[in-house]
């Protein structure tokens, strides 16, 4: 808990840096969710920055957190993506930077990755190579749809998954699938969400669904 506790603030304090040293160039937003669901809250912090609009290099970084109404600390999961990009031509390009979650601990990581961006869709996906004993390998995806409604409103959409496999233990560490649907209005999002879960060797199912609200900040 204290290790998490540490890099979860390293996190927080490499973004907000990160934001600061980009702030003078044209950025996308940085959206924070908060979902109250059935079982547990959950919580999504996301920041994705290119040193410059011309640079190849870019920066992601994304922070989840759930935690259970019964307070049951043990069961509490976090997962924390740090990671530093070199892009190449058409969205293709390779990474290398930090990743902890719950399951298989904190590793440094490696791997190739894609992006693309355009006024109503974004789409990143990370393939990532775990620097650790078992060598996991962990595939990330985070699609987003929002086209317009009318001139005040738009439709919001995302699919957000994950797969986390231990090559060397040949085991199962964490998945999910996350689904949204809302609408927004400038910088606020709100609308339905669930999330489905399966963690450890064995699968353990777990389902979470309620509303969530979405704030992008510039």
């Amino acid at each position: 808990m204290k290790i998490f506790k540490f890099y979860f603030s390293f996190v927080i304090i490499l973004s907000f840096s990160t934001l600061q040293v980009f702030a003078q160039n044209p950025t996308p937003s940085v959206p924070i969710e908060i979902m109250a669901g059935n079982k547990e809250v959950y919580s999504q912090f996301v920041l994705k920055r290119f040193f410059s609009p011309t640079s190849k290099f870019d920066f992601f970084g994304l922070a989840t957190y759930k935690a259970n109404y019964k307070n049951e600390v043990e069961e509490n999961r976090a997962i924390i993506i740090s990671q530093f990009g070199y892009n190449f031509k058409k969205g293709f390009g390779i990474m290398a930077g930090l990743d902890f979650n719950s399951f298989a601990g904190f590793s440094p990581i490696v791997g190739p990755k894609h992006s693309f961006a355009s006024k109503n869709f974004l789409a990143v996906t990370n393939l990532s190579f775990f620097l650790n004993d078992g060598f996991d390998a962990k595939l990330f995806g985070l699609y987003e749809y929002h086209p317009p409604i009318n001139s005040n409103w738009k439709f919001y959409s995302r699919l957000q998954f994950i797969h986390n496999f231990s090559i060397n233990y040949n085991e199962h560490n964490i998945s999910y699938v996350y689904l949204r649907g809302g609408v927004q209005k400038n910088q606020f999002i709100f609308g339905l969400g669930v999330n489905f879960d399966w963690s450890g060797p064995d699968k353990v199912f777990n389902n979470n669904f309620g509303p969530f609200v979405r704030w992008e900040f510039d």
